[in-house]
């Protein structure tokens, strides 16, 4: 290591006992932080720029051997550096499995009105009130591997800043343009913009291969438990339903949301060639 790190081997350590309270939001919220755990989730979020303020290594539990390079960029960002023995390590991290690296950083925070546009044909995801971080960290993992425009997560129940939409996210909650809006706000932003909304329901007539995905269109998804809002279904253009040929009525809303978005990438491929 060329950069000079500071040693943790005390479960007191004051710096140790804020980066376990960071594991609340209460305590994300108060410092404008939040955590990067893991190898794959860092090297992302640095890729695109984050800027740590802190890392956390332990080399005891490394994976690999690309740790040390990936902490000299951390470094080169401006990262603090404290190499930490097992039990402290073990402390501040959230994974089950620790991989022996965390990050500690400013938060996403973006509006509406940082969004840039730069595609003619726009394809955006509208996230309502997701409630399970796993969930909405897989929607953007799929938003990214699609090449989606936007991310507007609206009426968040679930922080985007959670530990776990990090993680599930595989740390492309920095790669994409990630907002947060009131669904009210996202409706009139995607109308200025003549974004077509589409709302997927088992009550449709129409299957979602069935309808034109190639131009400007927003997928809206929502909460687990309930799915859309009425609000969005009233101002739905499309609404389609995904075929269920077994007994259940309905898939986990990130699946759903993966299905869709991948119909809309088919469509446009279809159009190019």
């Amino acid at each position: 290591m060329n950069h000079q790190a500071q040693s943790i081997t005390s479960l007191q350590n004051p710096g140790v006992k804020q980066v376990v309270k960071l594991g609340k939001r209460s305590a994300r919220d108060e410092s404008g932080l939040l955590l990067v755990e893991g190898y794959r989730e860092l090297k992302r979020a640095l890729d695109n720029g984050w800027k740590p303020e802190s890392v956390y290594y332990c080399p005891e539990l490394y994976l690999g051997k690309n740790e040390p390079a990936l902490i000299e960029q951390a470094a080169a960002a401006g990262a603090q550096l404290f190499e930490c023995s097992k039990p402290v390590f073990e402390k501040m991290a959230y994974r089950d499995r620790p991989e022996g690296l965390l990050g500690v950083g400013p938060q996403v925070k973006a509006t509406l009105g940082d969004l840039v546009l730069k595609s003619s044909r726009p394809l955006v995801i509208v996230a309502e009130a997701i409630e399970k971080p796993g969930n909405l960290g897989t929607i953007l993992r799929s938003a990214d591997a699609a090449g989606v425009d936007a991310v507007i997560v609206c009426d968040q129940c679930t922080d985007i800043n959670n530990p776990n939409v990090v993680r599930a996210s595989t740390g492309t909650l920095f790669a994409l343009p990630v907002v947060e809006a009131s669904s009210a706000e996202a409706l009139a932003w995607l109308r200025e913009h003549g974004i077509r909304i589409l709302a997927a329901t088992p009550h449709a007539e129409a299957d979602y291969t069935e309808v034109d995905l190639a131009g400007p269109v927003a997928v809206i998804v929502g909460a687990e438990q309930y799915g859309l809002s009425e609000q969005w279904m009233k101002q739905a253009d499309l609404k389609v339903r995904i075929p269920m040929r077994g007994q259940a009525d309905s898939l986990n809303v990130s699946a759903a949301t993966t299905i869709l978005l991948f119909e809309a990438v088919r469509q446009r491929n279809v159009k190019q060639g």
